[in-house]
């Protein structure tokens, strides 16, 4: 405890001397100021420092830590906005079915697509590519193309254009049952298979792991 506080406590004539801060309805040098400090609060000025220079521009005397005692409710008050979401997490929103979204993920995809219509246009697409991917319907393939075209997405332009250049596989890919699956498989095995074996062996331990595991 401080010698003031001591001194003050031995001095007291009563109880109601013996109670401080926020116990008492003590003028405060802060009180005069209170309405330029919420006006400036509401107008999203949240620095004190800034403040208190402000206030002692018009005449306040009082200490920072009185005017920091001040701001602390308005401070925990303050409602606090929530992250934005990641690109990662709006990508997988983006390219989940809207059935298998939960609630509140749906509630965020949708405050994403209010600001930002390039996004609205870009789910729209993503959606009619997986109804063609999932049902086969290749024949759909040349209108979704130009509806692409038809909007301002120069990274989906760029997917589109892919698309083109080989547009006979991709459609055949699109529409018939068959797939290269189970053959990228096996590349993929044998690839797995050379790395484990680098710098280990040669070609014919390889070639004997590669058809004892066939």
């Amino acid at each position: 405890m401080g010698d003031r506080t001591v001194i003050r406590y031995a001095h007291a004539a009563s109880p109601e001397e013996l109670l401080w801060g926020q116990w008492t309805n003590k003028p405060s040098a802060v009180d005069d100021f209170k309405p330029y400090l919420h006006q400036r609060w509401q107008a999203g000025e949240r620095n004190a420092t800034r403040l208190l220079k402000e206030i002692t521009a018009l005449g306040y005397r009082g200490s920072y830590g009185a005017l920091s005692t001040y701001l602390r409710p308005l401070r925990a008050a303050r409602p606090v906005a929530p992250p934005a979401p990641s690109v990662r997490k709006v990508t997988g929103w983006l390219a989940t079915h809207p059935d298998r979204l939960e609630d509140a993920h749906q509630l965020q995809l949708a405050t994403v697509l209010d600001r930002c219509p390039e996004l609205t246009a870009l789910l729209k697409h993503v959606r009619t590519f997986a109804i063609m991917l999932t049902q086969r319907r290749g024949q759909d393939l040349p209108g979704w193309l130009a509806a692409v075209r038809a909007d301002d997405l120069p990274a989906l332009h760029a997917f589109a254009g892919g698309l083109e250049r080989d547009l006979d596989a991709v459609t055949a890919g699109l529409t018939l049952p068959w797939s290269s699956g189970p053959v990228e498989g096996h590349v993929n095995r044998i690839k797995m298979l050379k790395r484990q074996m680098f710098g280990r062996a040669g070609f014919l331990l390889l070639r004997k792991r590669v058809l004892l595991t066939t």
